[in-house]
């Protein structure tokens, strides 16, 4: 069973997290809600949010609750890729691409990924071929 989807906000909190976790709420606060203007509620509020969707877990330390995730950034990343394909673009990536094409601005690294995903597909297509 997929978690449940989470906004922009919430994903950047969870990089946050992952990066500097087990966290305090002050913590957080201190190192991601205070540079961004976020009051110490609306960073506990969104914690918490992101507990109960299981992307969170927590543990009392020394009269404090400390912060640790469940699943990486990335998982959750794709998740939210996969989210917004099915949802936004019906199941079909050709409109991104397409908006990747038209806006033209891709890096060197960018277009070397892109070049290294289409030869892992076409190398998966290929080996499932011969094994129909």
């Amino acid at each position: 069973m997929s978690k449940p989807s989470i906004g922009d906000q919430e994903l950047a909190l969870l990089g946050y997290l992952a990066e500097h976790e087990p966290a305090t709420v002050a913590e957080v606060v201190a190192g991601y809600g205070e540079p961004l203007g976020l009051a110490r509620s609306t960073v506990l509020t969104m914690m918490e949010r992101l507990r109960a969707k299981g992307y969170l877990k927590r543990q009392r330390s020394s009269g404090a609750y400390a912060y640790a995730t469940t699943t990486g950034p990335a998982e959750v990343m794709r998740g939210a890729v996969a989210s917004f394909v099915e949802k936004t673009l019906r199941g079909s990536v050709s409109p991104f691409v397409n908006w990747m094409a038209e806006r033209g601005q891709v890096s060197e690294r960018e277009l070397a990924e892109l070049e290294a995903l289409v030869s892992q597909l076409q190398s998966t297509r290929k080996t499932d071929a011969s094994h129909e």
